[in-house]
């Protein structure tokens, strides 16, 4: 049986690749098997600030499970973030525009490889889904917009091939985020305005719910969050409220389920937690509670974070790696979704705001 396609709102391929040493072209397993011997490379493990979890994520696996598009980040961590290391972490925007630049040319440099492609356009992302062999589309997404140094150079980024910002991750210079409520800054309202003249996406998750409304109020395109959960049943202010789920769905959004045991199960975590409490039937309990509000399968996706800051051991039971993204699926037939809305939310509804929001032609520089 051909697998579904698969569509994945969230990777953070270039910071695993340059802050972790990992190597995007080796399987998960391969990976795993290095890192159980001898440190990343260029990264010795007495200076790493935690271990990044177990591997879930390569080239290989997502081949193999037919994960046709992910969102790759270009994520540059401030260092008030209690997990950045020296020198890869930022306290001006100058540097963390020097760090988003070298992930952009990260990625420049994985699309050589003959599998992978750099979403720019409707004409790429077609080529990229149309492929009989298997192929990865990469849509590149700026998570937190402290790289942007000013908000008038947002044009440069999506001449550069960025096609989402998301403005917050924790507090930035635009924006409340996770763990730091308050609305947009002066500067946030200036970029809602420079993003919508360069087409941007506006990516929600990690933003403050003041500043997530004060957002949808200014900005004029696509609306998403790329990796956020239902509140109601993980209360914290990292994931969506009833209110904002349906402002996204207002909109013709859609919202990528975060596929990370403590984001959806409340309690999860500490001592004594076990990947086996945890099943691709609760994250199916977040899907249903979105579907249920948007009176329709239309605006929920998958934004795994896998690899994000944790791994295979904090991942639902189900998954050994990102290859099994295709047990969603199945999850969804067993809990009576009907075979054209699992589609859409493993793949479609994600592609159809990249049809809707990517340029028809390339952008010159």
């Amino acid at each position: 049986m051909i697998p579904h396609m698969i569509v994945d709102a969230h990777e953070d391929l270039a910071y695993n690749a340059l802050v972790m040493g990992r190597d995007f072209h080796l399987a998960a397993h391969e990976t795993r098997r290095r890192e159980s011997e001898t440190p990343r490379e260029g990264v010795a493990l007495q200076d790493l600030p935690h271990d990044g979890g177990i591997a879930l994520l390569g080239l290989p696996d997502l081949l193999r499970g037919n994960v046709r598009v992910v969102f790759a980040t270009v994520y540059a961590t401030p260092a008030t973030n209690p997990y950045n290391l020296p020198g890869r972490s930022y306290t001006t925007a100058e540097e963390a525009e020097a760090l988003a630049r070298e992930q952009l040319a990260y990625y420049a440099t994985l699309a050589t490889d003959h599998h992978i492609t750099l979403i720019t356009t409707r004409a790429d992302l077609e080529q990229v889904v149309a492929a009989r062999e298997p192929q990865l589309g990469l849509v590149l997404l700026m998570e937190g917009a402290d790289p942007i140094v000013r908000p008038e150079d947002a044009a440069s980024w999506f001449k550069a091939g960025v096609r989402l910002v998301g403005p917050s991750w924790g507090a930035t210079r635009y924006a409340g985020g996770t763990d730091a409520p308050g609305p947009l800054t002066d500067l946030g309202r200036a970029l809602m305005r420079e993003m919508s003249r360069a087409s941007f996406i506006l990516d929600t998750s990690h933003m403050a719910e003041a500043s997530f409304f004060e957002a949808l109020d200014l900005f004029q395109g696509a609306v998403v969050a790329s990796h956020s959960n239902a509140r109601a049943f993980v209360p914290t202010d990292r994931h969506l409220s009833d209110d904002m789920i349906r402002a996204i769905v207002a909109r013709d959004g859609v919202i990528g389920i975060v596929l990370y045991n403590k984001f959806l199960k409340q309690g999860w975590g500490g001592v004594g937690a076990r990947k086996e409490d945890v099943s691709l039937a609760v994250a199916v309990d977040h899907i249903k509670h979105m579907c249920d509000l948007a009176g329709d399968a239309r605006h929920v996706g998958i934004g795994s974070d896998f690899d994000g800051g944790f791994g295979v051991e904090s991942a639902p039971c189900e998954i050994d790696t990102v290859a099994d993204l295709q047990k969603l699926g199945e999850a969804l037939s067993v809990a009576n979704f009907g075979d054209e809305d699992i589609e859409n939310i493993l793949s479609r509804n994600w592609l159809r705001v990249l049809q809707n929001a990517l340029p028809t032609e390339v952008i010159q520089n």
